[in-house]
């Protein structure tokens, strides 16, 4: 699926199941185009709320069954059809979007805590959908596909520092920053230290640590979709291994995913099924 963004986690490959790429695909389409609201071209914060404000409005429409605006028709028509064929909960869409009108006003986190509640709205909604379209919804199943969203989450900051620096966002807690020396000014000059890359190392192994908690969710689902998730698992993994590789200096350079990262990420897929 290509809607025109590097994307180093995708999520919907050819290996999700024909019933059910539609839906993935307009989940996905919703998320990307309310970031990009969020996120892209030149315009200004209140404008940006604004564009949200009316993307939510046309969520609620066809929620209720109404048709959409023309703005967006793209976007909206086939979520209308996702929500009546697999009764997606709304609620989780709606959580999305009060991330992304988050990252318009907030850039910077207090603490792990704060940024976690941003990624329980920002990232984990997408897993809980996804499990929904299969059927999942036990307690532990949501706590290990939250687990693994987030460590996604997490990831891209990350491995995104030195792109987010220059948008003028800081993700790294101000609390980690403080415990490591590194004052926030340091960070936005995107030159790298000792202080720094200590810094990104210890976000990192939370996010590996994250990950492995959630892990054992892709060999307990069947199929495809058990597939899907641990490539996905390992490709976040991999970029934690392409991280450390910098030296984690993340703050100039930005790590990427590139066709020869495939092999150790099928290999590692196959190993979590022994």
């Amino acid at each position: 699926m290509s809607v025109g963004h590097y994307e180093n986690f995708p999520v919907a490959s050819w290996l999700c199941p024909a019933a059910l790429r539609p839906a993935v695909i307009a989940i996905y389409r919703f998320a990307r185009t309310a970031d990009d609201l969020a996120d892209e071209g030149q315009d200004s914060s209140r404008q940006r709320l604004v564009d949200l404000a009316a993307y939510r409005a046309d969520l609620h429409a066809v929620a209720r069954g109404e048709a959409p605006s023309t703005r967006w028709r793209g976007v909206f028509e086939p979520l209308a059809s996702a929500l009546e064929r697999h009764r997606l909960p709304t609620p989780l869409l709606a959580d999305l979007l009060s991330a992304f009108e988050q990252d318009v006003v907030q850039s910077s986190y207090r603490d792990r805590e704060e940024l976690i509640d941003y990624c329980r709205r920002s990232a984990n909604p997408i897993g809980r959908l996804l499990l929904h379209l299969y059927g999942r919804s036990d307690a532990t199943t949501v706590a290990q596909s939250d687990a693994i969203c987030t460590s996604l989450q997490l990831i891209n900051f990350w491995q995104d520092l030195s792109i987010d620096l220059a948008r003028g966002r800081l993700y790294a807690p101000l609390a980690d920053c403080d415990r490591f020396g590194v004052v926030p000014d340091d960070l936005r000059q995107r030159r790298a230290s000792l202080a720094t890359n200590a810094l990104v190392a210890d976000l990192c192994h939370w996010a590996r640590a994250l990950m492995l908690d959630g892990a054992s969710l892709a060999t307990s689902l069947p199929g495809r979709v058990g597939w899907e998730l641990r490539l996905v698992v390992q490709g976040g993994l991999r970029i934690l291994d392409k991280i450390a590789d910098l030296g984690f200096a993340t703050v100039e350079t930005r790590p990427r995913l590139r066709r020869w990262d495939l092999a150790p990420m099928l290999f590692g897929a196959v190993r979590m099924g022994q």
